[in-house]
């Protein structure tokens, strides 16, 4: 097929949907048929616990992996890009004594959001307990240095498996989308590090297949902190262990995911 004849099919060379099959071929090998299939089934998803005034239902892995972030009495908890609310419900029932929690998110359309899940979801004593901001994330670490002993870090990902049954952001998929939200997550992580005081921890969490939003973007953390953050151990149920995280997949996972955790502990200041 001429690369006209494959435009008029909706595909090309750098976009569109035989460009995310090849690449995600590439990575995967002969696993991506059965990891695509995956991605297009139902999600398995869970009500999160009591004391929600409500049941909320998100990814069984994404509740784990809220669950994974270690809380302490008196905590400072940032959950850096908090939209739509879930991961700070996760946070919030399980706040220890005179813990709280800021669920950040820059866009205002989200953030709108954010407010609805949390007034609709948490009774008025936690509710009284979680602050809602709008701050640029990535600018943190300058205004707010060594402020927080926990971070949850979800950040902005490629989210294959909602592109992958949405033929719009299927046809407009890209690699270079993918580069350009690992910079951006690079970003968020460092800023996320430069936050935290020494002893804290940061979960960096995405829904990407892709390594370079995974891996890659703590690895680069490990080289530009260098002595500044250690790798955490983390026990994630369905997990599959990577260089620096676990990486949950549908595939092996009974639908679970796709999520990618990794726990890095703050252990010296600049």
């Amino acid at each position: 097929m001429s690369r006209s004849s494959r435009r008029k099919n909706g595909a090309s060379d750098t976009h569109g949907p035989h460009a995310f099959d090849r690449h995600y071929e590439q990575v995967y090998g002969d696993r991506w048929p059965v990891l695509r299939t995956a991605l297009i089934a139902p999600p398995h998803q869970v009500a999160l616990p009591y004391p929600l005034k409500t049941p909320y239902y998100l990814d069984d892995a994404s509740r784990a992996a809220a669950d994974a972030l270690p809380l302490s009495p008196g905590d400072r908890v940032i959950d850096f890009c908090a939209a739509p609310g879930g991961k700070s419900l996760a946070l919030a029932v399980r706040l220890p004594e005179d813990a709280t929690l800021i669920s950040n998110e820059r866009s205002a359309t989200r953030r709108a959001r954010l407010h609805r899940v949390l007034d609709d979801h948490l009774p008025e004593t936690l509710r009284a307990r979680v602050t809602v901001t709008g701050h640029d994330a990535t600018r943190w670490g300058v205004v707010h240095p060594a402020s927080a002993q926990r971070i949850l870090l979800d950040v902005p990902c490629s989210s294959e498996r909602h592109v992958i049954t949405d033929s719009t952001h299927l046809a407009r998929w890209s690699a270079a989308r993918t580069r350009s939200l690992s910079i951006q997550a690079f970003a968020l992580l460092a800023a996320a590090i430069d936050t935290l005081v020494e002893g804290g921890t940061v979960l960096y969490i995405t829904c990407a297949l892709s390594p370079r939003e995974n891996d890659d973007v703590v690895a680069r953390a490990f080289s530009r902190r260098a002595g500044l953050v250690e790798q955490r151990r983390l026990d994630l149920p369905w997990g599959e262990e990577t260089r620096h995280g676990i990486h949950v997949l549908p595939d092996r996972a009974n639908g679970r995911g796709p999520l990618y955790v990794a726990l890095l502990e703050k252990v010296a200041s600049r």
